[in-house]
């Protein structure tokens, strides 16, 4: 094997040192998603009975449908393709209780992005408020209709909305703590047009 075929090759087992452009649009997109369905979900349940309230608890349940969507294409993405590990002179940068809430943050985000959406689909469901997305196609209900069972679902819509909101709030302040304060450049791996 020739030198140049054996760099080739090295260079093509090599984790990637980047996120690909897929895994950065949905992170992106995601994020984003989150934020803003976490703000209307707050402003909505302030509002008294009103068209505008109803039209935002359907508008609130479309996106969490979508967002569900593209966590299961997020998954699948990370799934079929490796993302890059943390460069070796941050991880070894990096104190242990660092590394450990780098990866359960991420964990729990992960997990988190079906919770939330599953829950409140079941909190729908129960409480006989079937999903019509986008006012065009009837989801099924998982589980049926029972006002115990709404009331004993409600709850846990909101706490693990909080709990996705916290981790969201420290996935960010990690992020801007590499940035700002390490400078070690390890958000330019999930920015567009970089390195």
């Amino acid at each position: 094997m020739t030198a140049s075929a054996t760099a080739t090759r090295t260079a093509a087992d090599a984790p990637p040192r980047r996120y690909t452009r897929t895994a950065m649009l949905l992170h992106w997109v995601l994020g984003l998603a989150l934020i803003g369905l976490f703000g209307v979900g707050i402003y909505m349940t302030g509002l008294p009975f009103s068209p505008q309230r109803l039209k935002l608890y359907n508008w609130h349940k479309w996106a969490g449908v979508t967002i569900l969507v593209l966590s299961v294409l997020r998954l699948l993405w990370r799934a079929t393709h490796r993302p890059p590990a943390l460069p070796p002179a941050i991880e070894n940068a990096m104190p242990g209780w660092q590394k450990l809430a780098h990866h359960a943050t991420h964990g729990l985000l992960y997990t988190l992005f079906f919770a939330v959406p599953l829950i409140g689909w079941a909190y729908s469901s129960a409480a006989g408020f079937p999903i019509v997305f986008l006012g065009l196609w009837q989801l099924p209900d998982f589980v049926p209709v029972s006002k115990e069972l709404a009331e004993a679902i409600k709850p846990w819509h909101q706490y693990t909305a909080f709990a996705m909101a916290g981790l969201v709030v420290l996935h960010i302040a990690g992020a801007l703590k590499h940035q700002i304060v390490d400078r070690d450049g390890l958000l330019s791996r999930m920015l567009p047009g970089k390195g």
